[in-house]
């Protein structure tokens, strides 16, 4: 069957078995996408013409308003006639040139139990830009894949740090935590993905993450403060326990300098020792911000988390283009 990207005018052949995100990949076609679960949003496209079914059930990431609206997520879309559909621009990040680049592990950090930041350094006779709040693509065997946000400003492109969290079972992180891999070669596809500063008002912002999803969220703020941008910051970092705050001295540091930031750890599973605050991070926010006037929100980190501010932050009333949002999900093997 013949899908047809609407403002391009480029099309492809999908199979009846074939997400129409798989068959854009392998016609060249680089469209948003993250996880590939269903999970995150990031491959939604409007579909304008035909017919499409979910064989797993309708997928997790798309909001009833989304649904009306006729959006559809092309992971796992698969097309029972021939489609016109409108995806998002992936040039809608504006530097964005998608590179398949050699490079080689620097250095590697231990964070915690469970994260590790690696650095890798890319080739110097090649140019790597990218947006604050992007990722990139591990490539794996079997034309697999693993996607990390870069944690690194873009004003530090040469070396790319990225935090990456074990995975019980997982080709990549496993043998990460395993094994010495210092000077061991990768090949990284990037930079991909949508979650960059968009400016969408002039009022403060609001970070919420999860988990590693603090890496994008580290990226921005670091290039707000080399831009010299100055707005209020307010930031809540949500993990389970004492021992999963990798980064805490690391928040305070930064939002130390800058009089107008703050920082707000929250914990779901503390100990009894624990004195900060206590339960679900975005309902900490909430409850510290009961008019959330003009925050521009972003949030990244667990699909469940993702979908709690979506639903929550919207019927608080903040208008959806004040909310942007990355899921951290694991793709399929």
């Amino acid at each position: 069957m013949r899908v047809s990207l609407a403002k391009s005018g480029r099309w492809y052949s999908v199979g009846s078995d074939q997400s129409l995100l798989d068959g854009a990949l392998a016609a060249g076609l680089h469209v948003p996408n993250a996880c590939r679960s269903g999970n995150c949003g990031s491959c939604r496209a409007r579909l304008l013409e035909g017919r499409i079914e979910y064989p797993r059930g309708r997928p997790l990431g798309l909001a009833d308003a989304e649904v009306a609206d006729g959006f559809v997520l092309m992971c796992q879309a698969r097309a029972r006639t021939d489609l016109v559909v409108d995806p998002v621009e992936i040039q809608s990040a504006r530097s964005a040139v998608i590179k398949r680049l050699p490079c080689r592990i620097e250095c590697i950090q231990h964070l915690s139990h469970d994260v590790k930041a690696v650095f890798l350094r890319l080739p110097a006779a090649e140019e790597f830009r990218f947006e604050a709040g992007q990722f990139i693509d591990v490539m794996l065997s079997r034309g697999r894949r693993r996607s990390f946000s870069i944690v690194s400003a873009p004003n530090e492109s040469r070396l790319l740090e990225l935090h990456v969290r074990r995975v019980t079972g997982g080709e990549f992180t496993d043998a990460l935590f395993r094994e010495d891999k210092v000077r061991a070669l990768l090949t990284i596809e990037g930079p991909l993905g949508q979650f960059v500063y968009r400016a969408a008002s002039t009022g403060p912002l609001l970070f919420i993450g999860g988990g590693t999803g603090l890496a994008p969220l580290l990226s921005i703020a670091q290039d707000l403060v080399a831009r010299a941008i100055d707005r209020p910051l307010l930031w809540y970092w949500g993990v389970r326990s004492e021992p999963d705050l990798y980064a805490d001295e690391r928040l305070r540091g930064l939002t130390a300098q800058r009089p107008n930031w703050g920082y707000v750890p929250v914990l779901s599973e503390p100990s009894n020792s624990w004195q900060g605050r206590r339960g679900w991070v975005h309902e900490a926010a909430l409850t510290d911000l009961p008019d959330l006037g003009d925050y521009e929100v972003y949030t990244s980190g667990p699909p469940a988390l993702v979908a709690a501010v979506r639903r929550d932050f919207v019927a608080r009333g903040i208008a959806t283009t004040c909310l942007c949002f990355e899921s951290f999900d694991w793709a399929p093997e």
